[in-house]
């Protein structure tokens, strides 16, 4: 079958001068898993043409990859031996022997729902505040998270890290609490050198920060866990009065980026940034998959076409099991959508998560990682998620450009696409069939033509 699937799916370079193409397929079957096909000259009858054209170019890429959670963090420094971590963090960070190459991670800053224990980095008892941060610490995340980002930077020295708080200190809110509640404006201030503390702290330990959000999901009071609501005001109030003029009084680098949530919500960065104080220390706008349509992402970047678009999270999870369903909607949504709408860095959620969904504490309880390791085994299974991604972050390099790919045929046809030019001159073309049937297409670019058939659900990366 698994031959039969590649015969079917071999790509057809057309003319003699063309440049060797690489087709690289995985099925919803799983009989194709980033499989090289091979090249032929035979062309075939195509539903659909894609043209590529080089000379129109929109953002520059970060990469793609995934947050190393607490959860994440401690299974791969606990559920692995030695060499396993070493292998499979190799795998996940470079793009040796066909490693898919994670150029872009993120941290949390103190406790998420995937942490072990609910914490902050400056916690008090009931009742008692610490505006001087006398008690700030980094130990919590001494003990795996820093040398799993440490592991992965040196693997990766051009990996990116941003982070994202869940909730300020218990002490700084109007719950005493790290779950739900607000944050206290007479903490505004102790917030954001809460943060700035964090980013020094961080890049001492060898963990440079290229970025912060505020506050991950910043209209979601979880029940259960970590969280803090923070509305548009209280998010221009934080960046404009304090946070953005620390970080630039220190003279550091760290971007800040708004929102950090999802696509159903578009007014509420738009609202943020109509501050025209707090706009003038933010460089991007954040995005998360839960709800709403990627298109979103454009919505406000045409009014504020000067910010970077990021996508920072979404979630696969056993509600959704199904690779003929789930791998066609992530390309179309999060490795196609998220970049044709502007994204310069694509992150999933958990890196690695262990076979109940977890380790947890409250939040979701049927979350999936990237990859799911069994600390009783050491046994490391690579879920959809890890293909999906591996389709772009081991094709499309650190600072590669999108360029223009258009036409796919009608809406019946089922096909979506997104191409880059790399720093080294090759080309990238991702092509995803969501239609129930095999689709055949030709590609068309600058000295390059070719014919492909795609198999239903299938996903397809071209090199050249």
């Amino acid at each position: 079958m698994k031959k039969l699937i590649l015969a079917l799916s071999t790509a057809f370079a057309l003319g003699a001068n063309a440049a060797p193409v690489r087709a690289f397929l995985t099925t919803a079957d799983q009989q194709n898993l980033l499989a090289p096909g091979a090249v032929a000259r035979p062309a075939v009858k195509a539903d659909a043409v894609i043209r590529i054209d080089p000379k129109r170019q929109y953002q520059h890429m970060a990469g793609f990859g995934a947050a190393i959670s607490e959860a994440s963090a401690w299974l791969i420094r606990n559920g692995l031996k030695d060499k396993e971590r070493e292998a499979l963090m190799r795998e996940l960070f470079t793009r040796e022997n066909g490693g898919v190459g994670f150029d872009l991670t993120r941290l949390t800053i103190g406790a998420s729902d995937f942490s072990r224990r609910h914490y902050s980095l400056n916690d008090m008892p009931p009742g008692q505040t610490d505006p001087a941060l006398k008690n700030f610490s980094l130990d919590p995340e001494r003990a795996d998270v820093i040398p799993a980002t440490k592991q992965a930077l040196a693997l990766n020295p051009n990996l990116q890290v941003m982070a994202s708080p869940w909730s300020a200190p218990g002490w700084m809110k109007t719950t005493d609490s790290l779950v739900q509640g607000q944050l206290k404006p007479e903490f505004y201030g102790a917030f954001a050198r809460y943060m700035v503390r964090y980013v020094e702290e961080m890049k001492a330990e060898g963990v440079p920060i290229f970025a912060l959000t505020l506050q991950n999901e910043p209209h979601f009071e979880p029940g259960d866990y970590p969280g803090m609501r923070m509305t548009p005001r209280t998010r221009a109030a934080v960046v404009g009065q304090h946070l953005g003029p620390l970080l630039k009084s220190k003279g550091m680098k760290t971007q800040i980026l708004e929102w950090d949530h999802n696509w159903d919500e578009p007014w509420s960065p738009l609202s943020m940034l109509s501050d025209k104080t707090a706009r003038q220390y933010v460089s991007g706008v954040a995005w998360h998959c839960y709800a709403g349509d990627v298109s979103a992402q454009s919505q406000v970047a045409q009014h504020f076409p000067e910010l970077d678009v990021w996508f920072t999270e979404c979630s696969g999870g056993e509600w959704k099991p199904q690779w003929a369903e789930t791998l066609p909607w992530m390309m179309r949504n999060l490795i196609i959508g998220s970049t044709r709408h502007g994204a310069r860095g694509v992150l999933m959620w958990n890196l690695a998560l262990d076979p109940q969904h977890g380790p947890h504490l409250g939040g979701c309880k049927d979350c999936r990682g990237v990859v799911t390791i069994d600390p009783r085994t050491g046994k490391v299974t690579r879920n959809i998620e890890y293909y999906a991604f591996g389709h772009a972050s081991r094709f499309v390099l650190r600072d590669a450009r999108r360029i223009e790919s258009s036409g796919a045929g009608n809406k019946q046809t089922g096909l979506d696409h997104v191409a880059f030019t790399n720093p080294d001159g090759s080309t990238a073309l991702i092509v995803s069939n969501s239609a129930t049937a095999p689709r055949r297409f030709t590609v068309q670019a600058p000295g390059q033509r070719f014919s492909y058939e795609l198999p239903a659900s299938g996903v397809v990366t071209f090199t050249w």
